[in-house]
């Protein structure tokens, strides 16, 4: 008879398991193929929010592309957005010329989407010529506040100071903010704080559930939030050095 050691699992002893996960991901729309634009104006967006594109997870949104404009170069696209931190996980596309493309470097392809999609626009700093010597202007501007629940697919910006949201936060939705965010409702989106590079913002939250938490380019996900045991309880999120720290409120 044979006998199984301590160190021995069996064959059949599973090594994965399979979960469900909603994550917010970008979208990029593109309504030209012209890869030299669509670089000269990412570097455009990258130098109003320096960590608005950090290793952002993105779907490719091909299927608006006319078909005037011909077969597009997808490893090219592909480079241009991961230069300015775009990370492509799928394309979604309807052009055969665009599905076997992906295909033949496996990239995966989504069905065109018929869900709403709210364009994210990071204001620009307007810089004026002063004459004379003057003392500097406060670069923060008013709390922004939503009274409205934020809804799956939405995206709301504070430039320049703190965003207050009084409602619930639902999954797929993004809260972005040069200062702090404060959640007086569910969260279960994503929260990105200090996206200008703020270490001091912090994000709050009366019961978190959220599917990420960012600041300053430092973030936690899901995954890693729920291991927490504070998870669904009213929290605060800080950065000490490259640490996301959640304490209890």
């Amino acid at each position: 008879m044979q006998t199984m050691s301590l160190n021995q699992t069996p064959d059949n002893a599973p090594v994965f398991q399979l979960k469900g996960s909603m994550l917010a991901i970008t979208v990029l729309e593109l309504a030209r193929n012209d890869l030299e634009s669509l670089d000269r104006q990412l570097a455009a967006k990258v130098a109003q929010a320096p960590n608005f594109f950090s290793n952002t997870p993105l779907v490719l949104a091909l299927d608006k592309l006319p078909s005037s404009e011909g077969a597009i170069d997808l490893p090219g696209l592909m480079r241009v957005c991961r230069h300015h931190g775009l990370r492509t996980l799928a394309i979604r596309a309807s052009r055969i010329e665009d599905i076997a493309a992906a295909i033949a470097i496996d990239l995966p392809v989504l069905p065109p989407s018929g869900a709403r999609e709210r364009p994210l626009e990071p204001e620009p700093e307007v810089r004026k010529p002063e004459p004379a010597p003057a003392p500097a202007e406060p670069q923060v501007r008013p709390t922004r506040i939503i009274t409205a629940p934020v809804r799956g697919g939405q995206q709301v910006y504070a430039p320049g100071g703190d965003l207050v949201v009084t409602g619930s936060v639902s999954p797929g939705a993004e809260l972005l903010a040069d200062g702090n965010i404060h959640v007086y409702g569910a969260m279960r989106g994503r929260a990105l704080a200090g996206i200008k590079g703020d270490t001091k913002a912090r994000v709050f939250c009366l019961q978190m559930t959220a599917e990420m938490v960012s600041i300053a380019g430092q973030y936690r996900v899901c995954e890693d939030l729920r291991r927490e045991p504070l998870w669904g309880t009213a929290v605060q999120f800080s950065l000490s050095g490259d640490v996301l720290n959640i304490t209890r409120l």
